[in-house]
């Protein structure tokens, strides 16, 4: 099902007053959940296997850091359905609200939390709880962010301006990395801990800033025009259960992909009696890839209001299988440079290519008054399996080394190609001269 409605020609000309106050608050949010999110996948490629889990063989302990890891991911479809649902029903700014500040709390809990060595078993079981807790936050808070920049926006733009929240990605992950690579010169327990508590200055910046944003214009109409649904979530599995399962497969390649450079290469650099990189190195290489990636992100979405969203996201993950044995022959030189240069490829080109196509295109594949619940949970039901790539990709490489895991890279690209031939253009030719035409006439 697409979205049919029709908007006023100035609206859809010119966006809502707050279109860009909208694009920017999200983008601040999205920034936070990403760094508070994306903190922990870093915490537990280079900490947490001997912190909070007590294993003699190392490689133990990281597959434990990364089973947390994905048990966050595992609960954001549950947040996805709850926010979804929500955002359906009583507007999606309450959710954004909220999602950010559960998320905020539960990051600071991690700071603060007790280690292995201090409490036992305990550690690791409270570690488990408060990932469990962020994956509900962040599952709820995508929807929201990206919808409410998307019903805002002028509609020929509307790439662009969802591309502006889906850099807090790169932007959460640069921040999160550049804490990192500071509190690692720190010798105690305050490398890990401070970028975590350094969270709570964000949260509050982020709270102020999402207060001032207005509700969506198209959310206020679908209710005053009496047409929001009773149960959502119902109607969305009921009447669009194929294009959830479309979105799934589309975000696979965007989100798989990811977790395997920015978790599990992160670790598989620096892992071993003889790492092929430093950690400085490594963190330098995503920190360049993500700085890069706070624009090529905004140009794709940009791109795809000129060509359309399939394209791009077809070359996008045809590139994500043809990239994935050169990458790790790249990385496997030992090479600081070309270390650099397959996360500025694989993160600012690939990764981003598909990132800033996903907020326009996952919205029109709604409609109105299910979008919330429809767009979210493709989208995190997506991530529930992504999250644990790095897992699966650390046990393959056990058995398989690196070559097992490139088989898996180039298999979440082989998802992407195949859900991009299966799901229908939303703004294609005929798309963009109607509303070329509606917008001439006033």
């Amino acid at each position: 099902m697409t979205t049919t409605t029709t908007p006023a020609p100035s609206r859809a000309r010119d966006g809502s007053p707050d279109k860009l106050r909208t694009a920017i608050g999200s983008a601040v949010g999205t920034t936070i959940e990403n760094y508070d999110f994306l903190a922990y996948g870093t915490a537990a490629a280079l900490y947490f296997n001997t912190v909070f889990f007590h294993a003699e063989d190392p490689a133990i302990g990281l597959l434990l850091g990364f089973a947390t890891f994905g048990v966050g991911f595992a609960a954001r479809p549950i947040g996805g359905l709850l926010g979804g649902y929500l955002g359906d029903k009583i507007g999606r700014k309450p959710v954004l609200v909220g999602a950010l500040l559960l998320m905020g709390i539960s990051t600071v809990a991690i700071g603060v939390l007790p280690t292995y060595a201090q409490v036992g078993l305990l550690a690791p079981i409270l570690l488990t709880l408060i990932r469990i807790i962020q994956g509900l936050a962040f599952g709820a808070e995508w929807g929201g962010a990206i919808l409410m920049t998307f019903e805002h926006a002028p509609w020929k733009k509307r790439g662009r301006y969802t591309a502006i929240p889906q850099a807090g990605v790169p932007l959460g992950l640069l921040l999160a990395n550049l804490v990192f690579l500071w509190s690692s010169t720190l010798d105690s327990e305050l490398a890990w801990r401070m970028p975590f508590l350094l969270s709570a200055v964000l949260i509050i910046a982020g709270l102020i800033i999402r207060a001032k944003v207005s509700e969506s214009p198209e959310f206020e109409e679908t209710k005053s025009a009496g047409l929001v649904v009773k149960n959502p979530l119902k109607e969305v599995f009921k009447n669009d259960w194929r294009t959830i399962l479309r979105v799934i497969s589309l975000r696979l390649a965007e989100s798989g992909g990811f977790y395997v450079i920015v978790t599990f290469m992160l670790s598989y650099l620096t892992s071993g009696d003889e790492p092929l990189a430093e950690r400085s190195t490594a963190l330098t290489g995503l920190i360049i890839a993500a700085a890069i990636g706070v624009f090529s992100t905004m140009l794709f979405g940009r791109l795809s209001d000129r060509v359309g969203r399939k394209p791009v996201y077809l070359t996008g993950s045809l590139l994500v299988m043809a990239f994935a044995f050169p990458m790790f022959l790249l990385v496997n030189t030992g090479n600081s440079i070309l270390i650099v240069l397959v996360y500025i490829i694989g993160m600012a080109v690939i990764h981003d290519s598909l990132a800033g196509t996903q907020g326009a295109w996952f919205s029109e594949l709604f409609d109105t008054n299910t979008r919330s619940s429809g767009a979210s949970i493709g989208y995190q039901f997506s991530a529930a399996i992504s999250g644990f790539i790095p897992l699966i990709a650390t046990a393959i490489a056990i058995p398989l080394g690196w070559g097992g895991v490139a088989l898996v890279y180039m298999g979440v690209g082989l998802l992407g190609v195949i859900g991009t031939l299966v799901t229908k253009e939303t703004w294609g030719p005929t798309r963009r001269a109607e509303i070329d035409a509606l917008i001439n006439r006033s």
